[in-house]
């Protein structure tokens, strides 16, 4: 039997946490009803909205749902919270995605079912619907990461991934707790440790609802933080 935790990070998501939820607690269901097993887990960060109080309600409806509450502290760092979470918990499997609702879970199954196959199963956005500007950053994260890692990453930040959960805990070890670009780092060191990867196209859609969190200003300097990071990050796995 295989143990698998879907993880989503979620701020401020009111207007879309419920149609998420109804989406993507299925799959759970037919995980489970299969033979295996399969969490679905919320962490609300710190939200300013009612994201908490309807995922509160949804586990009422929801046998395989679980929310988790905690302090604001990013998405990236969410993120690492969520795979350690998981990983204390007894996932054989983590699969990530965000609660914005971009991402389609039929596209899920692909992963799943040649999960024997890989270590690390991982997105790749073509024709994204997001904004030039998300865009463009994803193309610099690329870059950076190929100068600093030297290694060249197909779309390293993509919130569409399944992981063994034993690969996924050895790369977490070397990052910082409330590292901001955790999925960066974790496809990159992935790749640099030739991990066996699988690489799908997958559709990837502008938010379904509710507003952005992320901004140019805000992108910038997430992204000199993480320039220091990274070369932190590079210089202790060459000890």
């Amino acid at each position: 039997m295989d143990t698998l935790y879907f993880v989503m990070p979620a701020y401020n998501e009111e207007a879309n946490i419920e149609e998420v939820v109804s989406q993507w607690h299925p799959i759970c269901e037919k995980i489970n009803a299969e033979g295996n097993a399969a969490k679905l887990v919320i962490a609300n960060d710190g939200s300013k909205d009612n994201t908490g109080k309807v995922l509160e309600r949804l586990q009422r409806t929801y046998p395989y749902l679980q929310a988790l509450n905690k302090p604001n502290s990013g998405h990236g760092a969410t993120v690492l919270h969520l795979y350690r979470y998981a990983i204390e918990h007894g996932a054989d499997y983590i699969f990530q995605t965000d609660s914005d609702g971009q991402t389609l879970p039929d596209e899920f199954w692909q992963m799943w079912n040649n999960r024997a196959q890989y270590d690390f199963q991982i997105g790749t956005r073509g024709g994204r619907q997001d904004g030039a500007s998300r865009v463009f950053v994803t193309k610099t994260l690329r870059l950076v990461v190929w100068l600093l890692f030297g290694e060249w990453v197909k779309d390293a930040n993509t919130p569409f991934r399944l992981m063994r959960a034993d690969k996924l805990e050895a790369i977490i070890q070397h990052l910082p707790t409330d590292y901001n670009l955790a999925n960066v780092a974790v496809s990159a060191i992935a790749v640099k440790w030739h991990y066996e990867i699988g690489w799908y196209p997958i559709t990837f859609r502008p938010r379904q609802g509710g507003v952005n969190s992320i901004n140019l200003p805000r992108i910038f300097r997430i992204g000199m933080q993480a320039l220091k990071d990274f070369r932190m990050i590079n210089k202790n796995l060459k000890r």
